[in-house]
């Protein structure tokens, strides 16, 4: 396989595992699966990731995300994976 087929495939699974975050985290289902929304959202945390609270952010959804992996590691999926984390509006 040539080395460009193997980095075309390397991005595409890269990819499509980023748009199963958004399916796992009930984006999808809570959106109507509204791209404008899903779009919207996620320039805002881009912005959010560039501003003054961007390590209050970073901190707060990397703890939610390991919390969340965790628990369905363990069988144990949050009720509400849309809920707000805490300490962060």
């Amino acid at each position: 396989m040539r080395s460009w087929q193997v980095e075309r495939r390397k991005r595409t699974r890269h990819l499509i595992e980023l748009g199963g975050l958004v399916v796992k985290a009930g984006i999808l289902d809570l959106t109507d699966d509204d791209r404008a929304l899903i779009y919207g959202a996620l320039i805002w945390m881009a912005e959010k990731l560039q501003s003054a609270q961007a390590e209050h952010a970073r901190a707060v959804w990397t703890a939610k995300g390991k919390h969340t992996f965790e628990a369905d590691r363990k069988g144990n999926a949050p009720a509400d994976p849309a809920g707000n984390p805490a300490g962060f509006t």
